[in-house]
């Protein structure tokens, strides 16, 4: 997967261009809780890049504000990791951590050649501290081209991306747009075929579903494991008709991606 493509893909206009370095003492400063955290961010990433910048007079899509949130622009940001030097539960905490710093709702795009990732998250107001904004749910993370069923899936992906495809009410629907192509890329793993939800509710049933699905998998392998290595019979029956259980709820549970 190359990276000019994958910025490409979101057909961004030349007016929100910025292309400048990002110091890593500004993740550090204010996306690093801890000093594993600051350790983390020195020796993991090899540079930071804010490409472009999304805001009402660079894309012509209306910044968005209610009581929870205020979005003012959209950064695109492009982090170059040492991938030698990171674990992938490594790589996941630095993701969340710049998602963090930053106090707009961030595309990022992570290179740990010859692979890539995007990930997105909401932002929305802190309750406690006045000005400071805080993630508001999950980071939605897809993994390239690893999570794409197939090139076809992997090209209508990337057609999704254009920014002229996704809605454009405001700031606030475009990002939600875009979390909904890489939700639909997620399900593509799942079901081999890419297909964009029709609505905001079909996008939320989903979601829910997809994260439903996520955790079945999860347990069924957990299960599948216990079995293989218990040594009493009684215990890997009761192991197994719980493993073919939670195979049932997750076969339903794909009909409804």
């Amino acid at each position: 997967m190359d990276l000019d493509a994958l910025i490409a893909a979101f057909d961004l206009p030349a007016s929100c261009r910025v292309d400048q370095r990002v110091p890593k003492k500004m993740l550090v400063e204010h996306g690093a809780p801890t000093a594993a955290d600051r350790r983390l961010i020195n020796e993991a990433i090899e540079a930071v890049e804010w490409v472009a910048a999304l805001k009402a007079n660079t894309i012509g899509v209306a910044a968005y504000r209610d009581d929870e949130r205020e979005y003012l622009e959209i950064a695109l940001l492009v982090v170059t990791l040492r991938e030698e030097r990171t674990t992938s539960a490594q790589q996941t905490r630095l993701i969340e951590l710049i998602h963090r710093a930053v106090p707009h709702p961030v595309l990022l795009i992570g290179v740990a050649a010859p692979k890539l990732s995007l990930s997105l998250a909401h932002k929305r107001w802190a309750q406690n501290e006045a000005g400071k904004t805080v993630l508001d749910g999950e980071v939605v993370h897809v993994s390239l081209p690893d999570d794409a069923p197939s090139d076809d899936a992997l090209q209508c992906f990337l057609a999704a991306l254009g920014i002229s495809r996704r809605p454009s009410a405001h700031l606030h629907a475009l990002y939600q747009g875009w979390m909904d192509a890489l939700t639909a890329l997620a399900t593509a793993r799942l079901t081999g075929r890419f297909t964009l939800a029709q609505g905001a509710e079909q996008a939320a049933a989903r979601r829910q579903a997809l994260a439903e699905c996520q955790q079945l998998q999860a347990e069924a392998a957990h299960l599948r494991a216990k079995a293989q290595k218990e040594k009493q019979i009684a215990r890997q029956v009761e192991l197994n008709l719980r493993l073919k259980h939670v195979e049932a709820q997750l076969t339903a549970c794909l009909k409804r991606l």
